[in-house]
């Protein structure tokens, strides 16, 4: 067994994994898993830099995970980083602050590369399992982007667009500075338009409507998990492996979009860092499952985090 942890630092979330891992089986058992909403990406869409108070939320978080990696003694830490530090200017910012707190560089991956990551921790397990065939299409909805990877056993086809719930409430549910409460039927039109062109440039490197089993990672796919499952609290382990058809979805999405922030901050499977922005999130969801056919989608809290886990335990050999 080797024990690694993982920290993945997207748009909206910075996570942490610390794990023992053992390469002969296959097995990933969690110590330690973690997430904090710090919102790296605010307003690096329209600015192309990231905000001095976005980095200070993520160094705050990055002190706290120090002091978990340092007392659960993990032998190896990689720490990647994805779409919001790779748009931004000023990204060695970041990177420095990241160097002084953890002693490890951020390794700013590309979107193929994440994508590779997502599909590994999303599938490990669903191997051999007759309900859940490949080829599998996994989707990861994060706050900046969103990666597409097709793969049987191994990755065949993926990209990466720039569609992710907070780009898409910066982008077209912000009015005067405030964020529409609930959006127009003019906004949510421009949204859905928006989705569409990049579900057009995804489709040109990944051939979606292969998939046999479509997956869904992340927050804005396992928020929308938690609300079809009629929870009454975030249980991760009721989420993992669920299976959400699309009527359910579309339902779903369109209360998201018809919704105020009182009404949504009030359900207690939304994380207060998702309020304003996982009705964007369900919306690309519900647009990928409808462009695909899809009937239902495998929800997996396993994802780019132990993807790179994974790396992690591969990095100390």
């Amino acid at each position: 067994m080797k024990r690694v942890a993982a920290i993945d630092c997207g748009t909206n979330s910075i996570r942490l994994l610390v794990a023992d891992l053992d390469p002969a089986t296959g097995e990933l058992t969690d110590l330690d898993r973690r997430m904090q909403i710090v919102r790296l990406g605010q307003g690096v869409d329209r600015t192309g830099r990231l905000a001095p108070e976005a980095l200070e939320r993520t160094f705050a978080a990055c002190r706290e995970y120090a002091a978990v990696i340092q007392e659960l003694g993990a032998e190896h830490l990689r720490f990647v980083a994805t779409s919001a530090s790779r748009d931004a200017e000023n990204r060695e910012d970041f990177v420095r602050g990241v160097v002084d707190i953890l002693g490890v560089e951020p390794e700013v991956i590309t979107g193929d590369q994440e994508a590779a990551f997502s599909y590994n921790g999303a599938t490990k397990e669903l191997a051999g399992r007759d309900d859940v065939p490949p080829p599998y299409l996994v989707v990861d909805i994060g706050g900046g982007s969103t990666e597409f990877v097709l793969g049987d056993g191994s990755v065949r086809a993926a990209r990466s667009v720039d569609v992710g719930c907070v780009r898409m409430t910066e982008r077209h549910l912000v009015h005067e500075g405030k964020i529409s409460d609930p959006p127009t039927p003019g906004q949510i039109a421009a949204m859905k338009a928006d989705i569409a062109a990049a579900l057009d440039h995804a489709e040109e490197a990944v051939p979606v409507t292969q998939a046999a089993t479509l997956v869904g990672l992340a927050g804005s796919v396992t928020t929308v998990a938690a609300i079809a499952l009629g929870l009454d609290h975030y249980d991760s382990e009721a989420i993992h492996h669920s299976r959400i058809p699309l009527a359910k979805v579309r339902d779903i999405t369109g209360d998201l979009l018809a919704s105020t922030h009182a009404e949504r901050a009030a359900n207690p499977v939304i994380h207060p860092g998702r309020v304003d922005v996982i009705a964007a999130g369900a919306l690309v969801l519900l647009s990928i499952m409808e462009r695909v056919g899809a009937k239902e989608v495998v929800v997996s809290e396993h994802d780019i985090l132990d993807g790179i886990a994974w790396g992690a335990a591969l990095d100390g050999e």
